[in-house]
């Protein structure tokens, strides 16, 4: 594999289907797709072995997620990492406003500068700390839409996001093909965290070479949300 720092343009090469999901901003895509796979590798946010499969694995997986969400949506991304899913959904849905929720401050700094460098001030606000935190939860709560991505199991999510969604609210947890397990060995925590499963939604088929995942998840409404 190519040393992406040595050669920026070799990590930028997106495949034809990117245009279908990105469309008019594909140009600040790939811009995003060069930054992750250059600075972003350097600052040890993503694995050298990712760049190969940046776009498919990465940011299609996290466009797609826009698919279940209504227009002009307020979105909170807890542990937000190297922005993803927040900034691929900001990028493919410029209605949306995103908050991208992450306590490491290494994190935070590349999250600000390439917020910045794509022209996202506007529709992306970072919060720097964790979904349990109460300044956090002031920040943030209340919202209709929470998303995360390779953060933690779905009852330790569950504990953690749910007091930030609005009653009605509902989090997209995306998760691999083993998604249906998860949820059956999670059920027990769910439902104590006041948490229960909507869906298990399958997206991007036909696009992405392995759809992805999403498990919907919304407060029980005859129990009340157990905040840790």
């Amino acid at each position: 594999m190519p040393d992406p720092r040595a050669d920026p343009a070799s990590a930028v090469a997106a495949p034809a289907r990117a245009g279908e999901l990105f469309g008019p901003r594909l140009p600040l895509a790939r811009r995003y797709a060069a930054r992750l796979a250059t600075d972003g590798v350097v600052r040890g946010l993503l694995g050298p072995r990712e760049v190969d499969r940046l776009w498919d694995r990465h940011l299609f997986n996290s466009a797609v997620l826009t698919e279940l969400v209504p227009p002009g949506a307020r979105v909170v991304d807890v542990g937000s990492g190297a922005g993803l899913p927040g900034i691929p959904m900001a990028l493919r849905r410029p209605d949306l406003r995103i908050d991208l929720v992450e306590p490491m401050l290494r994190r935070v700094e590349f999250l600000t500068e390439t917020v910045g460098e794509l022209g996202l001030t506007d529709a992306v606000r970072l919060i720097r700390g964790r979904a349990e935190d109460r300044h956090v939860r002031q920040a943030a709560g209340g919202t209709d839409w929470v998303v995360a991505r390779a953060v933690a199991p779905l009852d330790r999510l569950a504990r953690w996001c749910l007091p930030l969604l609005s009653k009605t609210g509902r989090l997209l947890a995306l998760k691999g093909s083993t998604a249906a397990a998860e949820v059956s060995r999670c059920q027990a925590a769910l439902w104590e965290y006041g948490a229960r499963v909507h869906a298990i939604e399958q997206l991007g088929t036909g696009v992405l070479l392995e759809p992805t995942w999403v498990v919907v998840l919304v407060r029980d409404r005859g129990r009340p949300v157990r905040e840790m």
